[in-house]
């Protein structure tokens, strides 16, 4: 008998705006001790379900308003509250996403878990305690008795979700949900997660549903996988057939958006064209995309009670081992030259075989002082390693930007009153490297190494303590004010977060063009045709110049980030984790974009990401960069063939390849 059966479960947000049809008739089982993967965009309606198992929807606009959830035998829709609330946490226990906004930042990880299991058990403070120090020495946490008493603030990323897993198993529950557990971790902290999940589970024999959109993280971690979209389960597969014959167009695209280490050579990726569906235009955006994709006709499209039924239909069956079993040239959707086209509404492209293009770096240098140890500054002398191969920037090519022992330290100070000097936060010490016009240097390295404190010190964001960085000849540690301001106009920056990079009170239109304004660069009809010409360019309408960033989606607005680096026709682009907040698809398209303007406009990239599969894929040389310095320095295709320094063999071994 299935632990958990969910049958047709349909989920509503009523709002002020119209009803979100959030999950559209999801039906699936899971099984005593088994691990399920639920993947898919941003907005499919993956948390939304789970959050539905637990009744834990945000009221009041938050509805099931159909189907049957059961859990061992008891009807969980139907349950009262209270007997909701016994089983949460003892019976079906949940990790969240962020474990920082998760965890109350006044209450010391103690009094969390202590509060946890005294709610469920009949147990003294001093048996919750010990119960406590045992869970956290479980998952994994040094001197559990000691760091009991800390504040989540005072944990590392991946120490506050091993805290979150270490609460969820408190109470040895049946049934854990973890909601994309890993995306906000680096990749190695990622493995050391999963394989806790793993053996975890498997020590206890509790079943696992995961939720994410990265099918290289469910693809040693899952016996089944659900692939959502638009509220619907559109496939259901075993992990090996799904990864072997995917069924479904949007399975397809989700497979050859992510960029992959195994490929010898590096190819063009193929992102699903368009931009996931709006949960509250049900019947154009999802019915459209599915007709696209032959799953659904036209004529049922127009008609929304026929085509709800029939969408229903689609998204609660699973396709039979008969068609799972057939060749994939059979189905027409497993070779990538074959996939049908425009599976998302408007698009002009769809899931043909990628194209070829030049690999990214020949045959590289990789100096023996940058493998002796993690102190090395620099791989090669001066940071150059003469790439020479097809696609790498001419060797004979100018140097734009020559960074040589750069140092940022921040000062660590005690005392209120009369401040002293007792130490320094050695962010970045010593780095060394050459940055040729036209190239792109990947930097990687986990969080708290210094890849984003060297981008911004290159942009005097973050002042120099010590060392030079010299642009097209010009020594950037003498200038300040006006001097400054005019050379940044060749040097901009995409950030991170494309939700807090944006002004929220200003429109699109005047994010890209602010560059503009600054530097007065011509009249304002030449700047408003600027900034039409810059929308089009990086992919969106231009019509759209006066609505706000919240109107957008996370890839769109990324695309206005790139649009405003752009404004002023710059040489450098520092381009700071532009797709780690990304899904997949949209980061595929976003990766395209970038490689697109570096050919048309001659632009030369600083790419900074923990992601090597991301960071071979478009970077002509790769640095890596451990505790503040950089320990090998090699081209994109070298150092994944032949890593010398152990971190970038740890770095490589921890990325997922599905």
């Amino acid at each position: 008998m299935a632990l958990l059966e969910v049958r047709d479960l349909v989920v509503r947000f009523r709002t002020h705006e119209g009803t979100i049809f959030a999950v559209n008739g999801v039906s699936f089982d899971l099984e005593p001790g088994e691990t399920l993967g639920l993947v898919g965009e941003s907005g499919c309606g993956k948390s939304v379900t789970n959050l539905a198992l637990m009744r834990l929807l945000p009221k009041p606009a938050g509805h099931i308003e159909g189907g049957t959830v059961s859990f061992d035998g008891l009807d969980l829709v139907a349950l009262p509250e209270s007997d909701m609330r016994e089983l949460r946490g003892k019976e079906i226990a949940m990790i969240f996403q962020d474990p920082m906004t998760s965890l109350n930042p006044v209450l010391t990880i103690r009094e969390q878990m202590v509060e946890t299991i005294q709610a469920h058990r009949k147990t003294t403070a001093k048996e919750a305690r010990q119960r406590a120090i045992e869970l956290l020495g479980m998952v994994g946490i040094p001197k559990p008795e000691t760091r009991l008493d800390s504040f989540p603030h005072q944990f590392s990323g991946g120490m506050r979700q091993r805290v979150m897993i270490a609460m969820a198993l408190a109470l040895e529950p049946k049934l854990m949900i973890a909601d994309e557990p890993t995306t906000a971790l680096d990749v190695t902290i990622q493995a050391q997660v999963l394989e806790l999940l793993r053996r975890l589970t498997t020590d206890a024999g509790t079943a696992l549903i995961l939720i994410t959109h990265d099918l290289g993280v469910v693809a040693g971690m899952t016996q089944r996988i659900n692939v959502m979209y638009a509220g619907f389960i559109v496939e259901t597969a075993t992990t090996p057939e799904l990864f072997a014959s995917p069924s479904h167009p949007y399975t397809v695209g989700l497979l050859h958006s992510i960029p992959r280490l195994d490929e010898t050579r590096p190819q063009e990726l193929v992102p699903i064209e368009g931009t996931p569906p709006d949960s509250g235009r049900l019947s154009v955006c999802a019915a459209l995309r599915l007709a696209a994709a032959g799953l659904l006709d036209r004529q049922s499209a127009a008609r929304p009670h026929r085509r709800q039924r029939q969408a229903r239909r689609l998204g609660t069956r699973r396709h039979s081992p008969d068609r799972l079993s057939q060749p994939a040239d059979a189905r027409g959707v497993g070779r990538r030259a074959d996939a049908p086209r425009g599976l998302r509404a408007g698009a002009t492209a769809g899931f043909g075989r990628r194209g070829s293009r030049p690999d990214r770096g020949g045959p590289g240098v990789t100096s023996p002082e940058a493998t002796s140890s993690v102190g090395a500054t620099s791989s090669v002398p001066g940071g150059s390693t003469g790439a020479t191969g097809p696609g790498a920037a001419p060797g004979d090519a100018p140097v734009l930007v020559d960074v040589q022992e750069l140092k940022v330290w921040f000062p660590i100070t005690e005392g209120i009153v009369f401040e002293r000097h007792v130490g320094d936060v050695r962010a970045v010490d010593g780095v060394s490297f050459k940055l040729r016009r036209g190239e792109t240097l990947g930097l990687v390295g986990e969080s708290g190494c210094g890849k984003s404190t060297t981008g911004r010190a290159i942009i005097r964001l973050n002042a120099p303590t010590a060392g030079s960085i010299t642009f097209d000849g010009v020594d950037l540690a003498g200038l300040s004010g006006s001097e400054l301001r005019r050379i940044r106009r060749r040097m901009q920056m995409i950030f991170q977060d494309p939700y807090s990079s944006l002004n929220p009170r200003m429109t699109a239109g005047g994010i890209v063009g602010e560059p503009l304004d600054i530097h007065s660069i011509g009249s304002r009809q030449e700047r408003r045709e600027r900034v039409r010409e810059l929308m089009s360019t990086v992919g969106l309408n231009p019509d759209f110049v006066e609505r706000y960033p919240h109107e957008f989606s996370g890839g769109q607005r990324q695309r206005i980030g790139v649009a405003r680096a752009l404004a002023v026709n710059p040489d450098l682009i520092v381009a700071d984790e532009p797709i780690s907040a990304l899904d997949v698809s949209i980061q595929a398209q976003i990766i395209n974009l970038l490689e697109r303007l570096q050919g048309e406009f001659d632009l030369t990239y600083l790419f900074i990401a923990h992601d090597l599969s991301v960071v071979r894929h478009i970077s002509d040389r790769i640095a890596v960069m451990y505790l503040g310095r950089i320990v090998e320095l090699a081209s994109s295709r070298d150092l994944n063939r032949f890593p010398f320094h152990p971190y970038t063999v740890a770095l490589l071994s921890a990325i997922p390849i599905p």
